[in-house]
């Protein structure tokens, strides 16, 4: 993935730049959820509009902890279940500021975090972590009737990302591939590979 290789300065301002416009798209996102749409349902199966949050929630509260060394097994199921609480946009933004603060301390992206694969450069979990944001806030623009359309630099960064495996079945990461509708665009065709109905 595009967080593989060598973490130049300039890679690591880039890097750093796309994650924080990723974190505001979601959040711009989560802000604009109206009080009677948190049950709706969204393009990931079986996910609320709540469920949905609650993931993206769930994978910022793993940063800080990975990247100060912590194992898998040293978090544990310190995260399990619902850590949105009666206040799902605060919780949402507490968590985003928390994420985004560990990864921009000095030094963060130079690390080695252990995944559920295994040791990985941190800027290549950074950069997993930005794609996701950017489909997971397609797939809350779809359930609420938002603008599914993320910038031209993120749409690019995503498919450098997720495209070489898109479709790929790879780990069981994404859904089955499906036909992209005529007259699709770039963004629309990664989406179907990535088992999105645009």
């Amino acid at each position: 993935m595009t967080g593989d290789g060598e973490l130049t300065d300039s890679r690591r301002r880039t890097l750093l730049a796309r994650h924080g416009e990723a974190l505001d798209l979601f959040a711009d996102r989560v802000h604009t959820i109206r009080p009677r749409q948190w049950h709706d349902p969204t393009p990931c199966t079986d996910w609320t509009v709540r469920d949905l949050v609650n993931h993206l929630v769930v994978e910022q509260l793993w940063v800080p902890p990975l990247l100060d060394g912590a194992s898998i097994a040293d978090v544990g199921g310190r995260f399990d279940g619902d850590q949105l609480g009666d206040h799902p946009t605060a919780a949402w933004d507490r968590a985003a500021t928390a994420a985004r603060e560990a990864f921009t301390a000095p030094g963060a992206l130079h690390r080695t975090v252990e995944l559920s694969y295994g040791p990985t450069a941190a800027h290549a979990y950074c950069a997993q972590m930005t794609a996701d944001l950017v489909v997971h806030a397609w797939d809350l623009s779809r359930a609420i009737g938002a603008d599914e359309h993320p910038s031209k630099a993120l749409a690019d960064f995503t498919r450098r990302e997720f495209g070489p495996y898109a479709g790929s079945g790879v780990s069981g990461i994404f859904a089955a591939a499906v036909d992209p509708p005529p007259g699709a665009d770039s963004w629309q065709r990664l989406l179907a590979q990535l088992g999105r109905r645009v």
